[in-house]
């Protein structure tokens, strides 16, 4: 059974990444919004904005807009998967000898490997204006750990209006408040310049730690507790989203 649910996801894995071989302009339009933010923020808002640190202000703000690349991205996973049941592809995969689920999974590595490819392209960006990293190998596994995490998570949340939409926008509009989250954290100035009640949800919120963990890692700093609770952060969301998935998943084709 295991042998033939791998062997089901790897084929439909090699049917979604040929899609998006064909049409490139999803990965094009997932990073054009991230790298347009950053650029408007480096060129336009950097000299304003005081990080309170000596750190320059693209290599600040990076790990934020690698977030909403990712948020972003996903948003092309709800609509696929919308698509397909819309298309009845799901009904014609049942009625064949193929493991059930390997059909979502099929998607959710076809994001990933889309989400990694768009945030290569982000960090080449990076690098043009100015990002410098003296990270080790080991941190730079570390925060490639840690947006692998983040990518599943927000994947498994996306499967869940993909497949449950009525309407194409609605299928894509979910990830609108996961692109808005990052600026509600300490992903673009300190938590510590704004105002009490905002303050204290963007220093509770998921996004700051996995951000300030990444900013660490990058800057070769102590991580202190950020690290395990952007880790906990990315398990606890993976797991119920992966469950609540796996049950919309389950009343659609029963």
């Amino acid at each position: 059974m295991t042998k033939h649910f791998f062997g089901d996801t790897t084929v439909l894995l090699g049917r979604s990444l040929r899609h998006i071989t064909r049409s490139p302009d999803t990965i094009i339009t997932t990073a054009i919004m991230p790298i347009a933010m950053m650029l408007m923020f480096v060129y336009v808002f950097g000299g304003a904005i005081r990080t309170g640190s000596d750190t320059s202000y693209v290599n600040y703000m990076l790990p934020g807009i690698l977030l909403i690349t990712v948020a972003s991205g996903i948003a092309y996973t709800a609509y696929r998967l919308f698509m397909d049941m819309q298309g009845g592809i799901f009904e014609r995969f049942q009625s064949m000898p193929t493991a059930r689920s390997s059909v979502l999974w099929a998607h959710v590595l076809t994001s990933l490997v889309a989400n990694l490819v768009s945030l290569v392209v982000v960090m080449l960006v990076a690098l043009l204006m100015g990002f410098r990293s003296s990270a080790g190998v080991l941190a730079w596994l570390s925060v490639a750990g840690i947006l692998i995490l983040f990518t599943l998570a927000l994947t498994w949340i996306a499967v869940i209006p993909g497949l449950s939409a009525k309407t194409m926008e609605g299928a894509s509009a979910f990830s609108y408040p996961l692109i808005f989250l990052p600026f509600l954290s300490s992903a673009f100035v300190p938590t510590d310049t704004m105002p009490g009640p905002l303050r204290v949800f963007a220093e509770y919120q998921p996004v700051t730690s996995i951000v300030n963990a990444i900013r660490a890692l990058f800057a070769e700093q102590p991580v202190n507790t950020d690290i395990w609770i952007a880790l906990a952060w990315c398990v606890g969301i993976l797991i119920v989203a992966y469950g609540f998935a796996m049950n919309t998943y389950r009343r659609k084709i029963s």
